[in-house]
């Protein structure tokens, strides 16, 4: 015969083991929560065994109520972990129902009758009846395990009712086997050897869902990533046939661009040299007339530098650099004699211009910056007042400081001045396209140099911080550029860094 405190025994160190196997496994797969809910089962279960094995022959029937609602405690966690496992509706209410209606008539089989062990046994068949036939209805409806391990886990459930309800048949036919006593004794050791297989095999065959969950979960990620490796596939395709549409419309506005250019500069020398022509025939021309040529050569000269503003925005998008060295005297001479040509020279005053015949640039974008700034001032200016024009060096920066007394800028506008097509307010009434300090700063980006406003009657002659005043007091455009440069390779940070 099997000694039934042996078998206690055995069955709490191997309930004991998978609960912690249970832990475990949960610290590892913290995504299946549900493992923490299956590990507390077990170790509930365990705790109850643990407590029958220390309660002695003639235990007080407290001990006999509470070593039993423990192990009934550790099949409803089982029950509610692997519903939630298998993502079915919980079942915590209905078998917390069942475990207080076992806890009611067990208290009260003991208080009424504490020898009528029998009544305990078969209210212990009915909640594990109800228990089970939860558990296997859940495994029916499943449809996320493989259909095999599933029905050999309804078949495990299906074996322990029937252990159950033979226990309680055997009692009810044959009561010498439960002795009339108060407790079991030997002659059951049968029913929890049978249970302690039943958690065995519960044990396993859970293990085995976790590994096909776990399973499953790599083969759904592993078909995630694959999608996902297959629309980026897909967009960088879109993208580079993108970026190759968008290379293919620049060229062709390029090309457009100097296509234009070119038939428009036709026409245009065609004017100037009438123009010239015209001024040359007549000898001494009435007033109107002169002033129509005139007239007629400003005009000319404004459009041919207008397309030279379009032509320098697009050459600077390309990249294309023509480093020479430049003598900023020979500069300053090339500044008047371009608004010479205009009849604007005059209101030009270079009020300093320090000497430097060794400057490294493109010298066709630092003159279109100067003429841009230049041309800028003398349009938002009184026709009657001068631009006062300084080119010098400071702390190792090359300046060069365009000062009107025309509207200025209002103040809250600063921070959108130099964006391309972008006027201010107060210009609505002058002609103008937007581009000219939006070229500068770009020209100005490819000699690592800057460009800054402010109000002209801000202190300090290299101060950018400023915030410009009311409009009407006119503006200081301030250049900097690295006296080194283009041959050194230093970036303008590295010069501003070392000279602040």
């Amino acid at each position: 015969m099997l000694d039934l405190k042996t078998l206690l025994i055995m069955e709490f160190c191997t309930t004991a083991l998978q609960a912690v196997a249970w832990l475990l496994a949960w610290r590892a797969w913290r995504q299946i929560y549900e493992l923490k809910v299956v590990a507390a089962g077990f170790l509930a279960i365990a705790f109850g065994l643990l407590l029958l094995i220390q309660r002695g022959p003639d235990p007080a029937l407290w001990r006999i109520l509470t070593d039993n609602t423990v192990i009934k405690i550790g099949v409803v966690l089982l029950a509610d972990g692997l519903t939630r496992f298998l993502g079915q509706p919980r079942c915590l209410r209905f078998g917390v129902f069942c475990l207080v209606a076992h806890f009611l008539c067990v208290g009260a089989s003991l208080l009424l009758a504490p020898q009528a062990l029998s009544i305990r046994i078969h209210a212990s068949t009915i909640f594990t009846l109800a228990l089970m036939a939860v558990m296997i209805r859940t495994l029916v409806q499943d449809r996320s395990q493989p259909a095999f391990l599933r029905w050999i886990t309804i078949a495990l459930l299906a074996e322990y009712m029937g252990a159950s309800v033979l226990q309680s048949a055997l009692v009810y036919l044959y009561p010498a086997t439960v002795g009339n006593g108060p407790i079991l004794s030997n002659i059951n050791s049968w029913y929890f050897f049978q249970g302690h297989l039943f958690l065995l095999g519960f044990f396993l065959c859970l293990l085995f869902m976790v590994g096909m969950r776990l399973s499953m979960d790599l083969r759904d990620r592993n078909s995630a990533l694959a999608r996902e490796i297959a629309e980026r596939r897909r967009l960088e395709s879109e993208l580079s046939a993108s970026l190759d549409a968008e290379k293919a419309a620049r060229q062709e506005q390029r090309q457009l661009m100097h296509m234009v250019s070119h038939e428009f500069r036709t026409p245009l020398a065609a004017i100037r040299y009438a123009g010239e022509m015209l001024d040359v025939m007549l000898e001494r021309p009435q007033e109107a007339v002169a002033k129509r040529l005139r007239a007629i050569e400003d005009a000319v000269s404004r459009m041919t530098m207008l397309i030279d503003r379009f032509l320098a925005s697009e050459r600077q998008g390309e990249g294309l650099l023509k480093v020479e060295k430049i003598d900023t005297l020979a500069l300053t001479e090339q500044v008047q004699n371009h608004f010479d040509l205009v009849a604007l020279g005059w209101r030009l005053h270079f009020t300093r211009v320090e000497s430097l015949e060794d400057y490294w640039a493109d010298a066709e974008m630092l003159r279109t910056v100067v003429v841009n700034l230049v041309d800028n001032a003398l349009k938002y200016s009184p026709p009657e007042t001068k631009v006062d024009i300084a080119l010098f060096v400071r702390n190792n920066l090359l300046i060069i400081e365009v000062s009107d007394q025309g509207i200025g800028v209002p103040a809250g506008e600063q921070s959108h001045i130099g964006r391309r097509f972008f006027r201010a307010s107060n210009t609505r009434a002058t002609s103008g396209s937007g581009l000219g300090l939006h070229t500068c700063q770009q020209l100005l980006n490819y000699h690592n140099g800057s460009l800054s406003l402010r109000p002209r009657g801000g202190t300090g002659t290299e101060s950018s911080s400023e915030t410009g005043p009311d409009a009407g007091m006119g503006t200081v455009a301030t250049v900097r550029l690295p006296l080194s440069g283009l041959l050194s390779g230093q970036s303008w940070q590295h010069v501003e860094t070392a000279t602040s």
